[in-house]
C-alpha cells in the first residue's frame, strides 16, 4: 500500500500543474484511478473524478490538482520529497485517493466515495469546485488541504479583492495638484483604516486582514494612471458584499478612483462535533496523534461548497501549510504515508456505522 502511494505521489508532483493547465496531471490522475478499480473520468470542468463503492451514503473527497507557478526541482532527501504541490495541494489529495483505493468491500457496499482533483483552485475563478457543486449532493465532505496529518481544519476566512485604479490629467510635478498615484495612496489608507476597526476585537480569524497585492504606475504624457489591487481576508462576521458597500462608501468622494470587486467568497466555519470528525479524531489517537482542531486564514475550496452542501464538512490533509507556495516546498513521506492510515480508517469506519464515539482520553 505504502508503495503505491507513494509513487501516486511522486508521480503527481513531477508533473508540472499551473493553474489552468492541469490536463496532463488530471490523464495522470485518472488513469491511476481507473487502474484501481474507481470509475475514474475527466468531468466538463477538467477535475479528475474517480468514485467507488455502491452504498447510500456519500462521501466526497474534494482536492485540488493545479498549484501557483514555481519551479522546484522535484526530488527526495532523506524521505522527504520537494516539489511545487507535494504540500499545496496534490499531498492531500494524493493521499484521499490511495485511501479510497484501499477501502474494503465491507466498506464499498455501505457507502459511495467520490474523490475529485479539482482544477483552478489557486485562481479566483476556483472553476473545478464550482462544477463540482452543481454535480454532487454528497452525506459528507472532506477537502483536501495541508493540516498536519494530526490536524482537522474546520474554517477558513472569506476573500475580496479591490481593484482600484485613478485616472487624472497629466501635470508638471512642481505645480500644485494631486497625482494618480497620490489619489490611489489615498484609497489603500482608507481601505486599510476600514479593515482595521471592522471584524471582531481579538484573534486574526475575527479580524479582516488587508494587504496591497499589486501597484502599477502609467502615463501617456497626457493622462496619468495608477492601479492596485487589494486583497481582504474576511471572518465570518463580515460578509464580502458588507465589505464592498463600506468600501465603496468610503472612497465615494474619491471622484478619480474607479472600483471593480471579485473574488467575492464567504468566510466559513463548521462544527467540531460530527460523525465525520469523530471517526478522523479515533483514527489519529489509533495512529498515536492528538487531534487539533484548526481554523485557517487563507481560503479553500471549502468556501466555494458551503453554500451549496450544507453537510458535516472538514479539510484534511498531511503537510505544514506554512510552506505552501514557497520556494522550499515539501512533504515528509512518512508523514504522508500517516494520512493515508488516518483516512483509510476513519472512512471505512464512516461507511460501516462503527465510529460513532471516541475511546476516552488517557489521564
Amino acid at each position: 500500500m505504502w508503495t503505491e502511494a507513494r509513487e501516486l505521489l511522486r508521480g503527481a508532483v513531477a508533473i508540472p500543474s499551473v493553474s489552468g493547465q492541469e490536463a496532463e496531471v488530471a490523464a495522470y490522475l485518472q488513469g491511476w484511478m481507473a487502474a484501481r478499480g474507481f470509475e475514474a473520468h475527466i468531468d466538463e470542468a477538467g477535475n479528475a473524478v474517480g468514485a467507488r463503492g455502491h452504498g447510500p451514503l456519500t462521501v466526497v473527497l474534494l482536492g485540488h490538482m493545479d498549484t501557483v507557478p514555481g519551479d522546484i526541482p522535484v526530488r527526495e532527501e532523506e524521505g522527504v520529497l520537494y516539489g511545487r504541490g507535494a504540500v499545496d495541494a496534490k499531498g492531500p489529495l494524493c493521499a484521499f485517493m490511495a485511501a479510497v483505493a484501499a477501502l474494503p468491500e465491507t466498506a464499498l457496499t455501505r457507502a459511495r466515495f467520490v474523490v475529485i482533483g479539482a482544477t483552478e483552485e489557486e485562481a479566483p475563478s476556483s472553476r473545478g469546485a464550482h462544477h463540482a457543486a452543481r454535480r454532487w449532493q454528497p452525506d459528507l465532505v472532506l477537502i483536501g488541504e495541508p493540516s498536519g496529518w494530526e490536524g482537522l481544519t474546520l474554517g477558513y476566512k472569506g476573500r475580496l479583492v479591490v481593484r482600484a485604479q485613478a485616472t487624472c490629467p497629466n501635470f508638471h510635478t512642481a505645480g500644485e495638484g494631486r497625482s494618480a498615484g497620490d489619489d490611489l495612496t489615498e484609497a489603500w489608507f482608507r481601505v486599510r483604516a476600514w479593515a482595521a476597526q471592522a471584524g471582531e476585537p481579538g484573534g486574526v480569524f475575527g479580524g479582516v486582514q488587508a494587504t496591497v497585492q499589486d501597484l502599477q504606475a502609467s502615463t501617456d504624457g497626457l493622462t496619468q494612471r495608477a492601479a492596485g489591487t487589494f486583497g481582504l481576508r474576511l471572518p465570518p462576521a463580515v460578509a464580502p458584499q458588507a465589505a464592498e458597500a463600506a468600501i465603496r462608501e468610503a472612497l465615494a468622494d474619491l471622484d478619480t478612483v474607479t472600483l471593480t470587486f471579485v473574488g467575492h467568497e464567504t468566510a466559513v466555519r463548521h462544527p467540531k462535533d460530527n460523525a465525520l470528525t469523530r471517526a478522523l479524531r479515533v483514527a489519529i489517537r489509533a495512529q498515536g496523534g492528538t487531534p487539533v482542531f484548526k481554523v485557517k486564514t487563507g481560503t479553500s475550496d471549502m468556501n466555494v461548497v458551503a453554500p451549496h452542501w450544507p453537510v458535516p464538512t472538514l479539510a484534511y490533509g498531511p503537510g505544514d501549510s506554512a510552506l505552501d507556495h514557497t520556494p522550499n516546498e515539501h512533504l515528509a513521506l512518512a508523514e504522508y504515508d500517516r494520512a493515508v492510515a488516518v483516512l483509510t480508517a476513519a472512512l471505512g469506519a464512516l461507511a460501516t456505522g462503527a465510529a460513532p464515539c471516541e475511546a476516552p482520553k488517557a489521564r
